[in-house]
This record gives C-alpha cells, structure tokens and sequence, in this order.
C-alpha cells in the first residue's frame, strides 16, 4: 500500500513570509500544525506551491496584477520541515517577481532536493514530470495551468507549463503536448497525478474543466489534483480513476469569505495498490494564524455538510468517521 499526501495551494508569500516565515522566533514545524503528524505517515507528500521562493526579481505588473507572491529563501526550511517531496509551479503567481526569481527558485528547490513540475527554463522542462521513487513504486506528477498565457515556456523562454482547452477537451498545439508528457509519465512511474491549476477562484467546475479532467484520465493519467478554485470541490470517480476537481486552500493569509469559508479545507490522503488509488481519506483542516490546524467540530460539519454535497453531485458518498471522510474506489 502506498500513501500520498496532497494539499491545496500553499502560499508562503505576503504576510504568511513577514510574519512567519521571516521571523526566526517561529520553528518551520510549526506552520504546519497538527497537521503535520498526519502528513508524515504518507510516503510521500505534494503541494501546490502558490508562490515564487527567492529574494530577487521585481513585481511583474504592479500596476494591473492585484497580487505578487513571493517568499524569502528561508521558506524552503518550512517546506522541509514538513517533508515536501515535490511541488507544482504550474500557476498563476510563480512568475510574479518575473524570470530572475523563478529560476532561482528552482536552484533553491533543487538543492533542497524537493522535486518539482510545472514550470521551467524551457518549454521541455515545463511539461516534464517530477518523478518519486517510492518504497511501492514509482510517482509521477505532470503540471499545467491555464492561467497568464504570458507565462507560458518557450523552447528559449522560462515559463509554466500553460494550456488551452473548450467544451471538448484541449485545444491543439496542447494536446499533443500533454498526449506526450503523459506517455513521458507512465514510462517513469506506475502512478501517474496531473496537477491541474485551472478555472475560476469560486463555483463548482464547469463543464469545461470536467471535460479536461475526462480527457486526462483518458490520456493516461491515475488521477487528477486540481486547485485555483479556494474552496475544495467535488470528487468524482471516472473509469475508476479519481477526479479531485479543486483541493482548496491550505495555508496563505487571504481574506475569508463568511459564506464560502475559504479557510477550511482538506489533506487529502491517497492509498494506492498496484497503480491504483484505492480509497481517498479527507482530514478538514482550517487556516489559523498564518498556518494550518486540523479543523474543530463546527468547522468540521461545516466542511462535511459541503463536501458531502458537492461529492453526491458526482454520484459520490464520503463516509464520515469522528474525524475523517473516506471514498472507496471499487
């Protein structure tokens, strides 16, 4: 049995850098919280990284992109101390202190030997997987996003791993590329995750992104991770493959919305045999202080009562224990 752990978005830039990570009194474990114990009975944990890591660079369009993300050098501690094996790139705020920082970024990255997918120096590095040798097997995570067409990787210019897709799936010159990382993917490993930054920050997923995430799955992909959306959105089980349509936040300093509790999430708990997910467990966490807890009981019905619907639109039942969900993939 192997256990892979998956967050939302992680964003350690902006206050979460000012006043944690920067602030040498405060020890990396703790931005994880309680939930850190959790974390590491996986073996292996990946995270959306929402951010660019690097002290260099200036803001790309600070006249007419509202947010730039960007935490200092240190926050690497705080990724190790929770033991992240790898990160996506793929979104739209790790290019936001432009080329200079992202390629340091990835030096920072790569000489903490936490893994990465999603973005690149080229168009070739962008699309290929990050791939984890596990003691069952072999993980490889595939990124994109279909945020800041100005972000997107040339064969001579760094960027994400951008792609377009409508009603029926990518649009060309995309699917072909994806048709081949994916191929790229499974001859690596024997569990293949794309990680998808795509759609609007709120509402369910359209019929567009269901129609992405089918596609993927069809290409070959063991399931589909999907965050942008700050709220976690229905699961969906296709072919016997798992669709997670949106992992929410797990750890920024953005404002709650009373309503839509975009402070409440999950940790998403894979437990796979053989290439294939058997059941998915789903621990409510909540966004406190510049970092992440397990949730209380009130937030905990909260997100049971929400998730519970948004999965049944799916045709999906969470069982619920005191205090976790589980879905069983037949």
């Amino acid at each position: 049995m192997m256990r892979i752990a998956l967050t939302g978005d992680v964003m350690l830039g902006r206050l979460v850098d000012q006043y944690v990570i920067q602030n040498r009194s405060v020890r990396p474990e703790a931005l994880w919280g309680d939930v850190l114990p959790i974390m590491l009975t996986a073996d292996c944990r990946l995270a959306n990284l929402e951010c660019v890591i690097s002290d260099r660079g200036e803001e790309w369009h600070p006249t007419t992109k509202a947010f730039h993300f960007r935490a200092r050098p240190c926050a690497i501690e705080f990724l190790q101390a929770a033991k992240i094996n790898g990160v996506t790139l793929a979104n739209n705020h790790v290019l936001d202190y432009g080329p200079e920082a992202l390629l340091d970024c990835f030096k920072l990255l790569d000489q903490a030997g936490i893994k990465r997918a999603g973005a690149g120096a080229t168009m070739e590095e962008a699309r290929a997987p990050l791939v984890l040798d596990l003691p069952e097997g072999r993980v490889a995570v595939v990124a994109l996003t279909d945020n800041e067409p100005d972000w997107e990787a040339t064969g001579t210019q760094p960027g994400v791993n951008y792609v377009e897709y409508g009603d029926h799936g990518l649009k060309e010159p995309y699917r072909s590329r994806l048709t081949q990382a994916l191929l790229s993917a499974r001859r690596q490993a024997d569990f293949v995750i794309v990680s998808a930054h795509v759609g609007p920050n709120w509402g369910a997923p359209s019929k567009e992104i269901q129609a992405l995430a089918h596609e993927l799955i069809d290409m070959g992909a063991d399931l589909y991770w999907g965050h942008s959306n700050h709220t976690p959105q229905g699961i969906e089980l296709y072919k016997g493959k798992a669709i997670l349509y949106s992992s929410g936040d797990f750890v920024d300093d953005y404002m709650v919305d009373k309503d839509e509790r975009n402070d409440l999430s999950f940790l998403f708990m894979l437990e796979s045999e053989r290439g294939h997910i058997a059941s998915i467990r789903i621990h409510p966490t909540c966004i406190e202080d510049l970092g992440v807890r397990l949730a209380n009981d009130q937030e905990a019905a909260f997100l049971k009562k929400t998730i519970g619907t948004k999965c049944a639109a799916f045709g999906v039942k969470i069982e619920f224990d005191d205090h976790a969900g589980m879905v069983t993939i037949e």
